[in-house]
């Protein structure tokens, strides 16, 4: 009989190699930018000045109200009840919302943070209202990066579906 080398045991395929090194650079990483982002402080232009939200960053990671281009506009939320009672509805229905924290609510003005469930992304979200026009002017941006996939937008249209006027 023919003298046969051993196999002995078989090495890892290449693709479970690298499923492996994925699984531990994401775990590596995600925990790395949440601790990041804890970081990052408030933008200095939040607020309301001269009854009016900060514009938007030429970045496409920002929706608001009062934004005059198409990219960024985003329509507010409009109520025909008291000014006061439309903006403790507001607060109703964000606080009930995934990853949300109050930051500051004085007058007719409300901050609120958002912070992502994966890798602890912030997102500045503010109201403004606008007794007489009726209307709850929003601007929701990412604290940092640049594209947000649309996650702003989507966050707003999502509290505008569920806000009643």
């Amino acid at each position: 009989m023919p003298f046969e080398a051993s196999k002995g045991p078989r090495s890892p395929s290449r693709s479970k190699v690298a499923i492996w090194v994925g699984i531990f650079a994401a775990g590596a990483v995600v925990p790395l930018l949440w601790g990041i982002n804890r970081l990052v402080p408030a933008p200095k232009n939040l607020g309301a000045t001269g009854g009016r939200l900060a514009a938007c960053p030429d970045s496409p990671n920002c929706v608001a109200s009062l934004a005059e281009d198409v990219a960024h506009g985003i329509e507010p939320l409009r109520f025909t009840d008291a000014p006061e009672g439309a903006l403790e509805r507001l607060h109703q229905l964000v606080s009930g919302l995934r990853g949300v924290r109050l930051i500051r609510r004085e007058g007719g003005y409300v901050h609120y943070e958002f912070r992502t469930l994966v890798c602890g992304f912030i997102d500045d979200v503010e109201f403004l209202v606008d007794p007489e026009k009726q209307v709850i002017h929003v601007r929701s941006a990412s604290r940092v990066g640049y594209s947000d996939l649309g996650a702003n937008r989507r966050r707003i249209e999502e509290i505008r579906g569920r806000w009643r006027p």
